[in-house]
């Protein structure tokens, strides 16, 4: 492992890492707790679109898949606040349209040589120092934002109708999470990319979430479970030679079936 380091390349994945990590054990945790994880995956493949954007325009595609996230987070937020009972159907129409936007906008793109592979499942190697530092300032965002509001937040994840009644502004909330797990899915692009980002946002939390005792205690415990996920998937990619973003996840996939197996297990033994 020390040899890696005398890699740019290596020490630059390892900072994207760990920096997206920190975001999405502190997001993933709320989109957990709220149940939100397919809004979640509407607001990451959304995120297609603005790619899309970026390739066509010329200007840098995780600018516009900010952009389109964002933008998916705060109509995602509205409609499903007025029309519940109808959000699983409009997710699932924005997150196509979105896909679809993004795919006609590169076939539309004269000269076209980007890699898509790499906005799909992700390119930690290839992670420039400008995008460590967009990274940096994206998760100084996130972190303040939880800070700040990590009171109405514990409250609004937990009794919704009681942190209304307590005068927390839980539609703006709600709004606000949304819109920072699209700052954490543009994070996330560049580590294991669009398709497989929602699970780096939630299987460390499923697991953390067993063995704590609150919504703190699992955000910490999910940062370093995605953080041992990410590198161990990072060094095993290396030196395989294999797509790191599906090495990642399936060092996190198999932790996943294991934890699994082990309260199946569990309750066998208890009954």
């Amino acid at each position: 492992m020390p040899e890696l380091l005398q890699y740019e390349f290596i020490r630059n994945a390892l900072l994207a890492g760990l920096l997206t990590c920190i975001a999405c054990g502190l997001i993933g945790s709320l989109v957990v707790v709220n149940r939100i994880v397919f809004i979640s995956g509407g607001i990451a493949h959304s995120a297609f679109g603005g790619i899309g954007l970026g390739v066509y325009f010329g200007f840098s595609p995780l600018i516009g898949a900010g952009f389109f996230s964002i933008l998916a987070a705060f109509l995602i937020g509205i409609i499903t606040m007025k029309s519940k009972h109808r959000s699983d159907t409009i997710i699932g129409v924005l997150w196509a349209v979105g896909m679809a936007v993004g795919i006609l906008l590169i076939d539309l793109t004269p000269g076209y040589n980007v890699d898509l592979l790499s906005y799909l499942f992700g390119s930690i190697l290839a992670v420039p120092v400008s995008d460590l530092f967009l990274m940096l300032m994206l998760d100084i965002i996130i972190i303040l934002c939880v800070v700040f509001y990590y009171k109405d937040l514990l409250a609004m994840s937990y009794d919704e109708e009681f942190a209304s009644l307590r005068g927390i502004p839980v539609k703006l909330l709600y709004i606000m999470m949304l819109i920072l797990v699209a700052l954490t899915v543009v994070m996330t692009i560049r580590v294991v990319g669009l398709i497989l980002v929602i699970a780096l946002m939630t299987i460390p939390t499923y697991i953390s979430e067993k063995f704590s005792s609150s919504l703190g205690k699992m955000m910490f415990w999910s940062f370093i479970l995605a953080s041992l996920f990410t590198f161990t998937g990072l060094v095993i990619s290396y030196y395989l030679n294999i797509t790191s973003g599906a090495s990642i996840i399936l060092v996190a996939g198999i932790c996943f079936i294991a934890y699994q197996i082990k309260i199946y297990v569990g309750s066998i033994d208890h009954s």
